[in-house]
């Protein structure tokens, strides 16, 4: 064989290694290299071999780009996943994830076309989307205890999936599948947004949620409207070229993973709440322990000042004599329903708490000297009159309360301290003393 280098102007192909020839072609301009070989040679001829492997090459890195989506949001599934081994109780984390999982598999099918065949994968690509949104949202509202339930659920998906057989098998449109599911999806998410609106005004978390979940919503609208218009593609190929498809997957991209990542922070969230009323809540009574009281009332009074309120403290009379005589577990029964009929006597706004040992405070927004007064009278006497199963009729359970209001200029430990002497030098047991002395 011989071979030489090639120059400008050569006509006259080199001879070639015929072996390589066949394994290592690639065409490029009107230059045949054989690659492999050290051999090269010259040809002029068409550029259809080029432009076939470009061709593929591009398939190739549409598709890979297009898998992106789902990969991402498989890992969101796998992290949900995660979360919830760390904490079980939270369910909606699980439907999150099957979100997740659901609505990558959906991409990957339509992306892959799997199942093969146009009406089948119209139908299954249709329904696992379907099933993601509908678990996305249900998993949300179940978070704020607002679920829709499987019954709502299965009906939903069930219609979803018919309206899109009937316009592939009985009436083709596409168009109206493609309305059907973007304008459905965001009706859904708009429908759960309206659910959660108490979270627009909560913590910066939910707040954060519940907007990405109700622009996520909005977008499908406009989006739909802008990129396909009222004329859907003529053929697959045209319709994975189209804007309609390019800003399908921008969108998911992005405000998918942005609902993601807000979800899992409200998750965080919730659990770093629970730790923290773990630790602020006293076993025994079921209210809030010193550290978590305090904690409470001074965040209150940062926010709304000297505003009106008062406090009530609460001593349950010779509770050192019922402890001696009866034994510890009885004390305890003991305290375990001074704090229920507490809890039970308060508002949702007030802050009820247990100081240490037979100690308990009520904090009281939005009640003047009177009313307090009239709170701590009724618990006094409520208290009186309760039988406590636990003692068994050996004794009767007295307790004494010292109310004040908050005044100009005061902290939870100049409050609390006027409050405490007032309690202290009451003229005897189980009575009420007022601050300042009627």
């Amino acid at each position: 064989m011989h071979s030489r280098p090639m120059t400008s102007g050569v006509t006259t192909p080199v001879p070639v290694n015929r072996l390589a020839f066949k394994a290592f072609p690639i065409k490029f301009d009107s230059v045949l290299w054989l690659r492999g070989t050290g051999a090269q040679a010259v040809r002029h001829n068409d550029l259809g071999l080029l432009e076939s492997l470009s061709e593929m090459n591009g398939v190739i890195v549409k598709t890979t780009l297009q898998l992106i989506t789902p990969g991402i949001l498989f890992v969101f599934g796998v992290t949900f996943v995660c979360a919830w081994f760390v904490e079980k109780k939270r369910n909606y984390l699980l439907l999150l994830a099957g979100a997740c999982v659901l609505f990558a598999l959906g991409a990957m099918s339509q992306i892959l076309g799997l199942p093969p065949g146009a009406g089948a994968n119209a139908i299954v690509s249709g329904a696992l989307y379907t099933s993601a949104v509908i678990a996305a949202v249900e998993g949300i509202l179940v978070r704020s205890g607002k679920g829709l339930g499987p019954v709502i659920d299965m009906a939903i998906l069930a219609g979803f999936v018919l309206l899109l057989a009937y316009f592939f098998y009985i009436d083709r449109s596409l168009i109206a599948r493609v309305y059907i599911q973007n304008f459905g999806y965001g009706l859904l998410m708009l429908i759960a947004a309206g659910r959660l609106t108490a979270l627009a005004r909560g913590p910066y978390v939910d707040r954060a949620l519940f907007w990405v979940l109700l622009l996520f919503g909005l977008h499908f609208f406009p989006r739909t409207l802008l990129t396909v218009g009222f004329s859907a593609p003529i053929d697959k190929t045209a319709f994975g070229n189209s804007t309609f498809w390019q800003a399908l997957q921008l969108s998911l991209a992005v405000l998918g993973a942005g609902l993601a990542l807000a979800i899992l922070a409200a998750a965080v969230s919730d659990m770093i709440d629970d730790l923290r009323r773990e630790r602020d809540l006293d076993l025994l009574t079921g209210i809030l322990n010193r550290r978590g009281f305090q904690e409470r009332v001074a965040a209150h009074l940062h926010k709304h000042g000297s505003s009106r309120a008062a406090l009530a403290l609460c001593d349950i009379d010779h509770f050192k004599s019922i402890n001696d005589t009866l034994g510890h577990d009885v004390g305890d029964g003991v305290l375990g329903e001074v704090g229920r009929m507490l809890r039970s006597a308060s508002r949702k706004r007030d802050i009820v708490g247990r100081l240490g040992g037979e100690e308990f405070a009520v904090f009281l927004p939005d009640t003047n000297e009177q009313e307090a007064f009239d709170y701590a009278e009724r618990l006094r006497g409520a208290i009186e009159q309760n039988s406590f199963a636990v003692l068994g009729g050996a004794r009767q359970v007295t307790a004494s309360f010292g109310v004040g209001t908050l005044q100009p200029g005061d902290s939870w430990a100049s409050l609390y301290k006027r409050v405490d002497g007032r309690l202290t030098k009451r003229s005897g047991p189980a009575a009420t003393a007022q601050f300042p002395a009627r």
